[in-house]
């Protein structure tokens, strides 16, 4: 008997997919196990597998076209089977146009030297002087008052070529205002992309919106000396076995305020605050489509090369959108750093469920007083941006003086 492929929920926040590509053909013979199909989510492109045996008798969606989760878009059975009945009692959602999916160029011509053939309504005897729009417009641009203009048109409206050959008198000429400008009447050409807005780019927005506009957010700024990382770094890299980032410290760093901070690992429930007693940290990871946030698990527990192996498979596996949904789920507190684009400061807007996001801009050498004396030290600063209705100024700055202690006392960290 045939059976109907669904759109599965791939992730917690997944509410339609798009059909990358389909792997299989109607009319293939089909496994368990076998991939059907590539699948757009609102967080990575995945594999779509099969798990039942026949023959693959009809694809309700094309390459590009998208639907809501649990809408038909496929039937698999025996080779011959009349599936009329599965197709007219199923409820799958109308697809995207596969051309919908592909973007669109539009391309709009100025054509201001085009003689419209619109008449006004109006006429001399009423005190109104018919004239093109064109022409009333190129009269404009020079300065000349339609009443000095006799009109060839029919009906004695005023043209483009009355205005452009119109010499005014000596005393119109002195009487006008306005200097005489010629400007060319088509400059260029307007033109644009549109282009369909992928489901991880929905998602991002629809939360992005819903946490800045539902959170009251607020911001605590702290600078942190960075010299001693920068030692401890090139220490840790110089035996060429693990080669650690400012951002593997930082990641660290935080798991351990985290830690010594734990109304700060929280998040508003509505009608309660969850405080976790586990630590998971989401990095986020700008890639085509947009932002993704994969998750080091227990971060407290792990030491600088595990974070460090880590942070990078995982960025990896996220610029190449094979990211598994439980390797981008879970967060607890997140971090996005744009010190590597020369960023030196900004504010983040918290990723739910999280309570808190940290934003890190760059490293920077600059003068700073210790002990009365002025020396040059590497200065980081960053921001924590925090939901006012779940963490305090007083814990939000706790958190903040701890992460400081860390990192400008890194040994700190291998305890």
């Amino acid at each position: 008997m045939a059976e109907v492929i669904r759109m599965p929920k791939m992730s917690d926040t997944m509410t339609e997919g798009v059909i990358v590509s389909w792997l299989k053909n109607v009319g293939d013979d089909i496994k368990p196990g076998d991939i059907l199909a590539e699948v757009e989510t609102d967080k990575a492109t995945m594999e779509l597998e099969n798990f039942v045996k026949g023959t693959l008798l009809h694809i309700g969606i094309p390459a590009g076209g998208s639907v809501p989760v649990d809408a038909l878009i496929a039937i698999v059975g025996q080779k011959g089977e009349d599936i009329s009945a599965l197709l007219s009692g199923a409820s799958a959602a109308a697809p995207t146009k596969a051309e919908e999916a592909k973007p669109e160029t539009t391309t709009q011509n100025i054509t201001a030297n085009v003689e419209t053939s619109a008449v006004h309504s109006s006429n001399n005897e009423d005190g109104r002087v018919k004239a093109s729009p064109l022409a009333k417009k190129i009269a404009e641009e020079k300065g000349i008052s339609l009443n000095q203009i006799a009109g060839s048109g029919d009906g004695g409206r005023i043209v483009k070529r009355d205005v452009e050959t119109f010499t005014p008198t000596k005393t119109a000429a002195t009487t006008s205002s306005a200097p005489t400008i010629n400007i060319p009447a088509v400059v260029g050409t307007e033109s644009y992309d549109e282009v369909p807005v992928s489901q991880m780019r929905k998602v991002i927005a629809r939360r992005l919106s819903d946490s800045l506009f539902t959170a009251p957010h607020f911001f605590l700024t702290m600078e942190i000396n960075m010299d001693k990382v920068n030692e401890a770094r090139k220490t840790i890299n110089a035996d060429g076995n693990v080669k650690i980032s400012v951002n593997d410290f930082i990641v660290k760093a935080v798991a351990g305020a985290l830690r010594k901070n734990p109304q700060v690992n929280s998040s508003w429930l509505g009608d309660k605050i969850r405080y976790n007693h586990h630590i998971h940290v989401g990095i986020a990871v700008a890639i085509e489509d947009g932002l993704i946030v994969p998750v080091v698990k227990f971060a407290d527990n792990k030491s600088l090369s595990h974070i460090s192996a880590e942070v990078k498979q995982l960025a990896d596996k996220a610029k190449n959108k094979k990211l598994q949904p439980n390797e981008f789920e879970g967060n607890t507190f997140t971090i996005s750093n744009l010190g590597m684009f020369g960023i030196d400061q900004f504010t983040a807007i918290i990723n739910p469920p999280d309570a808190c996001i940290l934003a890190v801009g760059g490293s920077k050498e600059t003068v700073i007083v210790e002990n009365g004396q002025m020396k040059v030290a590497t200065v980081m600063k960053v921001t924590l941006s925090c939901d006012h209705r779940v963490v305090d100024g007083a814990v939000g700055a706790s958190f903040l003086k701890t992460l400081k202690e860390l990192l400008e006392n890194p040994i700190k960290l291998l305890v």
